[in-house]
């Protein structure tokens, strides 16, 4: 009961903001880069060692995340290009944290976690990469758990509550182990794919 009236809480204020948004007349593609902006700040921020207000920051980078394609959708903006746009700046933000991250790392000499950082920023990449060739091939490739939203999620609770090592293993290990997941899903997909064709 406590979580739902939290929840409808958020969406009253996230529904707020997208029409003040809409109001402004502001450009949804320039609503995307001021939060990959705030995303750069978050990986100064992580490089230097200030995680909690890393996490805050990307808290904050969120609320833009959250609003670009609704303020998109409710002003009748939609465009292929700002979807496309919206991922270019999704994946630029994700590295930038990362590389925030590695910084640090590098910076005490904590060589170990700047490889599980990297290992982590690969898993990242592939997993938007095998999604996007995927679906150059099948209708859709959505499969695995650790999505962008997951990622960000953890990346949040590691910088705020002082636990970046094991989320950092966990985002390593679960976003390869979703791209292998697309793999092997994209090749069943594609076989029955090209069965159907056969049999046409």
């Amino acid at each position: 009961m406590v979580t739902r009236k939290i929840g409808d809480t958020l969406q009253h204020v996230l529904d707020a903001i997208v029409r003040g948004f809409v109001s402004s007349g502001i450009n949804p593609n320039f609503l995307t880069f001021i939060g990959f902006i705030i995303n750069c700040l978050a990986a100064y921020l992580f490089a230097y060692g200030f995680f909690a207000w890393a996490g805050a920051t990307i808290i904050l980078a969120g609320v833009f995340d959250m609003t670009d394609g609704r303020v998109a959708r409710l002003a009748h903006r939609v465009t292929p290009f700002g979807g496309f746009y919206d991922s270019v700046m999704d994946r630029y933000s994700d590295l930038c944290l990362l590389i925030g991250l590695l910084v640090y790392y590098g910076r005490i000499n904590r060589y170990t976690y700047v490889s599980l950082v990297a290992v982590a920023m690969i898993g990242s990449v592939m997993i938007s990469y095998t999604r996007a060739r995927a679906e150059n091939l099948i209708p859709t490739c959505k499969v695995g758990f650790m999505e962008r939203p997951e990622r960000v999620v953890l990346i949040i609770i590691g910088a705020l509550f002082d636990r970046m090592a094991p989320v950092l293993w966990l985002i390593a290990v679960l976003s390869n182990i979703t791209v292998i997941h697309r793999i092997l899903y994209t090749r069943q997909e594609a076989q029955k794919l090209a069965g159907q064709q056969g049999v046409g």
